[in-house]
């Protein structure tokens, strides 16, 4: 069955994501900088307010290179300390390229958790090349618009990238809902959204109403 994963920035986002029939969270802050790792305390209140799954942004830095891999090192050992297990990260060199390297220092911090590969290899010198290298990562799910402009532009590699799982693969990046029948003819599986749930913008909650309609869409 098709998923909708909603980012949530709080408790509140949580909450209205569930109600409207959510399968799982994607819990960033401050999305001003595309979204880095939340506080303990906003993890441990989205803990208590929903039971849907929730996957746990870690990034440090606007960008695809860590500010400092340490300390997200120390905040995936914390975070999975107060219950985390599910998260969200993935790094590109200097070169554009996926930074093996580097992902996998952190994913060394979450045996047994399930974790997402983020846009990153959107962003990367080639999808194609890149998904390859991702699938030696150990992730169960790519996040990808197909194209670093989103999904409009990137929607036939991500026909293409469909057929060439796993892992499974998370459409993501100026998602609409006009793309979704589309996108499930090709055999895509999951859909993630963010502001498109908010019509106040990312300075809005997000609506419960809102995500009802994406939900919808994916029956």
């Amino acid at each position: 069955m098709p998923i909708l994963e909603v980012i949530a920035l709080n408790a509140q986002d949580a909450e209205a994501a569930q109600e409207g029939g959510a399968h799982r969270l994607e819990l960033v802050a401050d999305m001003a900088s595309d979204g880095l790792t939340p506080s303990i305390a906003t993890f441990k209140d989205v803990q208590r307010a929903v039971d849907i799954p929730v996957r746990v942004m870690l990034r440090d830095a606007k960008g695809f290179a860590p500010g400092d891999l340490e300390q997200l090192r120390r905040q995936a050992r914390d975070l999975r300390e107060v219950g985390a297990t599910e998260f969200v990260l993935g790094y590109l060199d200097a070169e554009s390229e996926i930074d093996e390297e580097v992902t996998l220092s952190l994913v060394a911090e979450l045996e047994g958790c399930a974790w997402t590969f983020h846009r990153a290899l959107d962003n990367s010198a080639d999808v194609f090349r890149s998904w390859a290298t991702v699938q030696r990562l150990g992730c169960d799910t790519v996040l990808a618009a197909g194209s670093a402009k989103g999904v409009d532009d990137g929607i036939e590699n991500l026909k293409k990238l469909a057929t060439q799982t796993p892992p499974a693969l998370l459409v993501g990046g100026g998602l609409q809902q006009r793309h979704v029948a589309e996108l499930l003819a090709a055999g895509v599986t999951g859909f993630h959204v963010g502001s498109a749930v908010r019509p106040d913008g990312w300075d809005g909650p997000v609506s419960a109403a809102s995500v009802r309609e994406w939900v919808n869409r994916l029956v």
